[in-house]
């Protein structure tokens, strides 16, 4: 099957993947309890609660009440959130463009430094880089996310006093316009090299706090992929032409290396954007993994929901899109029929 032909079966079956998870999702949502309780008081009398009941359409038979929020969602409206007191639409984008900086950022310092310390313990076999990356690999896979957080906390806040927590300098933040709501890219729109420092300055414990694990995941997958590139005879045929072996590492050995790295590095950023919610509240980042915590110690299905919800279709999409990579990379991939 061809590439574009496989993309577009995808396209066909991904609507329903999502009705399926909306579904779930839903389902969830009505397993824990009524979605109206946070909106219930002892005080309230049995008439007031008929009529929250009736006016949030909970009343209605379980179908129905699907049909009404799927109908919402696609409208876009996903409900009232309780802790934000406002609706869920108008909220999410703020708390997403701040979720999603933080994820790209960890994502950037993942896959750069996890690619070079595997390329290089890789090329380095049962050598003292391929020693330290199997250690930076093994802490960081083991080394749960909010012990690592705290430790960089206490050393940079709380001891040397040199790192910022939060997402901004107030200053700073009111000086500015903020029509993307991604700071960084705010700053650079507005011509502010001190506003661009400060969103970098703020970003940079909790982005490697976020990427450590993904970085080890990394290193590891690429210097695996590549020890087994190393050994194959096209390799050995490259250097027996005399090429150097830099050139044998880079356009040759690494490339194919990459192949299966592709597959970790597309799914990690999913990860990476659930794994916010640990990291936000450590350094008390207003992004939606703070949100969404808030959100389930007050019950607001109508934030949990719309979160469960964003976050599956996302990882449908990015399984999609690392298929369609794979192949690409890839020929002698065969694509399902």
């Amino acid at each position: 099957m061809q590439v574009r032909d496989y993309v577009a079966r995808r396209l066909m079956i991904l609507p329903l993947l999502i009705v399926g998870t909306s579904i779930i999702v839903f389902a969830l949502s009505r397993v824990g309890g009524s979605p109206i309780a946070i909106y219930l008081s002892h005080e309230m009398t049995a008439d007031e609660v008929a009529e929250i009941e009736e006016r949030y359409g909970v009343n209605e038979p379980l179908p129905v009440q699907y049909l009404a929020w799927a109908a919402g969602a696609l409208r876009g409206d996903l409900g009232w959130s309780g802790v934000s007191s406002a609706p869920v639409r108008q909220i999410f984008p703020k708390k997403l463009a701040a979720s999603a900086e933080l994820a790209v950022a960890a994502g950037l310092v993942a896959v750069a430094l996890g690619i070079s310390l595997g390329t290089f313990a890789g090329a380095r076999r049962d050598r003292w880089p391929d020693h330290f990356a199997r250690i930076f690999s093994i802490s960081g896979a083991s080394m749960p996310v909010f012990w690592f957080g705290i430790l960089l906390l206490i050393l940079f806040w709380v001891i040397l006093g040199i790192a910022p927590i939060g997402r901004s300098d107030p200053g700073v933040f009111a000086r500015i316009a903020h029509p993307t709501g991604v700071y960084t890219i705010d700053a650079i729109l507005a011509g502010d090299a001190g506003a661009l420092w400060d969103a970098i300055w703020h970003l940079i414990l909790p982005a490697i706090t976020l990427g450590y694990g993904t970085t080890a995941i990394i290193t590891r997958m690429m210097r695996s992929s590549l020890v087994e590139e190393l050994g194959e005879d096209y390799v050995d045929a490259a250097r027996a032409k005399g090429l150097p072996e830099r050139i044998v590492l880079r356009r040759h050995a690494r490339r194919n290396a990459l192949i299966p790295t592709v597959t970790v590095v597309g799914l990690s950023f999913g990860f990476l954007l659930q794994g916010t919610v640990v990291v936000e509240i450590i350094f008390r980042y207003p992004g939606l993994g703070r949100w969404l915590a808030d959100a389930v110690l007050r019950g607001d299905r109508a934030t949990i929901m719309a979160y469960v919800l964003f976050t599956s279709v996302l990882f449908l999409l990015i399984n999609l899109i690392v298929d369609v990579l794979y192949a690409y990379l890839d020929r002698r991939v065969v694509l399902g029929e």
